[in-house]
């Protein structure tokens, strides 16, 4: 079978001059406003849920009584620390009683300065866990308010009005205010060139404006496929992030120094870039390193000098013309 094979017609291939640039690498990810972290609202003891009329979705201030606990549990709790705080102010009275009469027994000789400490020491000790007594009676009765962890958003309610919940079960889950930041996720070389402290601009996926960020932290774990995450706030002054947006975060990296030329000019062969440059003993191959892209040109960061000539026109066929002059007719 004969291989026909025609060239293309086009005038000399047209040129550029190569110029000096400096420019700064653009690392660029997909972004998501997500919460730092969840505040959750647990059951700090046993009981049984009542009054919590919340849905998700539902705006809470921190603090704010969002339902009690009530039950057998709590009612014998409180009993019981109403009857601890009874004893303790009984011992108290009791070691006033013995102070005052060691304080006459002294006074009278009756007694040793020993004896007098002794009864210093137990009124003290009665003091203390009379205090210590009404403090555990008031964490009971503090404790059985169910009360919102943050100010924000109401995302998850774990149980219903009637339900038994256990010490340390989760009530609700809320999404604070003032606890989101964008999240971004950079793989391979431009992972390991984003640093905290970067500069940046956050391009909301619906058109709206752009927010200046910054990189308030670079996670030392990897995420899911090798990427590392990268948290993110906002640098605008009373910017309110809004859960869910997403869109594209372009952070500043570090410049680059080379000289600039039509991404067009830049040819790829056998897993290397090179260009095509007019000399005055005519055009030959020139292989380069290439940075990064803006727009239509591409910078070269190796492998050519500024002021020289890059062919554009026709580069590619230019570049490969001698595959068709050297190509035989299998036998």
């Amino acid at each position: 079978m004969a291989l026909l094979c025609c060239a293309p017609a086009w005038s000399a291939p047209g040129t550029v001059t190569a110029q000096s640039r400096t420019v700064t690498r653009d690392l660029t990810a997909y972004a998501e406003v997500v919460p730092i972290a969840q505040a959750r609202l647990q059951s700090a003891q046993t009981g049984r849920i009542a009054g919590l009329n919340i849905d998700p979705g539902q705006h809470v201030t921190a603090g704010a009584s969002l339902g009690t606990l009530q039950g057998p549990e709590i009612r014998a709790l409180r009993e019981q620390r109403r009857t601890a705080v009874a004893a303790a102010r009984a011992k108290l009275g009791a070691a006033r009683h013995t102070l005052a009469i060691t304080q006459k027994k002294r006074a009278a000789h009756l007694s040793t300065r020993q004896d007098l400490y002794n009864a210093q020491a137990a009124v003290a000790q009665a003091k203390a866990q009379l205090s210590a007594a009404k403090s555990a009676l008031q964490a009971v009765k503090k404790n059985a308010v169910l009360r919102a962890p943050a100010t924000g958003t109401v995302t998850a309610v774990a149980v219903a009005n009637g339900q038994r919940v256990a010490t340390g079960q989760t009530v609700l889950t809320v999404q604070p205010t003032h606890g989101l930041w964008l999240k971004a996720t950079y793989y391979g070389a431009r992972a390991a060139a984003v640093h905290v402290g970067m500069h940046g601009q956050f391009m909301p996926a619906d058109g709206g404006k752009p927010i200046p960020v910054r990189v308030a932290r670079v996670l030392a774990v990897a995420g899911s496929g090798g990427g590392r995450p990268v948290g993110l706030r906002s640098r605008a002054k009373n910017n309110r992030w809004i859960s869910g947006e997403a869109g594209t975060v372009v952070l500043q990296g570090a410049r680059q120094t080379g000289v600039m030329v039509p991404t067009r000019a830049l040819i790829l062969y056998q897993g290397h870039w090179w260009v095509l440059v007019k000399t005055a003993k005519g055009t030959k191959r020139q292989r380069v390193t290439r940075g990064s892209s803006r727009g239509n040109d591409t910078l070269i960061s190796h492998g050519l000098s500024a002021g020289t000539s890059v062919v554009v026109d026709h580069a590619y066929l230019t570049f490969h013309r001698h595959f068709s002059q050297h190509y035989q007719k299998p036998g």
